[in-house]
């Protein structure tokens, strides 16, 4: 536990102990290779540009 959290009260550092210990926990998921998908550059779904014949369109 950081010294950060020395002033907490000890109810608030249990809790803050036990989401640590639950995202240690936390194992990725076991999914299958995706097919078709992006071979390089950023996931256009997430920043919002697509590319079509290398000319970037928004919607």
């Amino acid at each position: 536990m950081s010294d950060d959290h020395k002033h907490l009260p000890p109810e608030a550092r249990r809790a803050l102990a036990e989401a640590e210990a639950r995202r240690k926990s936390v194992t990725a998921p076991d999914l299958p290779p995706e097919l078709g998908g992006r071979k390089q550059g950023l996931e256009p779904v997430r920043y919002g540009d697509w590319e079509k014949k290398g000319i970037a369109v928004d919607f």
